[in-house]
């Protein structure tokens, strides 16, 4: 089975349209926009993301507790995910709040 002729010429239309192959693996430099020298990291508060991931595994450990169906049987190791996830937040909280990690929003 081979291609019909007429759907070979658009397949070319378009390959000739993409411009020509080079070598070259660097990219093209922006045309326009913002240039990349003055890019700056987004500044991300760490103390903060912390602090909402503890709460949101306190309010799943409250959750779990409150409710029996998600803490027995096969679940019960559903309510220690959570008391794990507090302690390894905490541990976390401590390094950034002492001035480690993210030293510019250490406080």
């Amino acid at each position: 089975m081979g291609v019909a002729p007429r759907a070979r010429v658009g397949v070319q239309r378009r390959l000739s349209r993409l411009g020509t192959v080079t070598d070259d693996p660097r990219p093209e430099p922006p045309a326009r926009g913002i240039p990349i020298d003055r890019i700056r990291p987004l500044h991300v508060p760490m103390l903060r993301v912390v602090e909402v991931g503890l709460a949101c595994w306190l309010v799943a450990l409250i959750v779990i507790l409150v409710v029996p169906a998600l803490h027995e049987g096969d679940r019960d190791w559903w309510p220690w995910a959570c008391v794990a996830g507090i302690v390894l937040g905490s541990v976390g909280w401590a390094y950034l709040r002492r001035g480690r990690g993210n030293a510019r929003d250490a406080a």
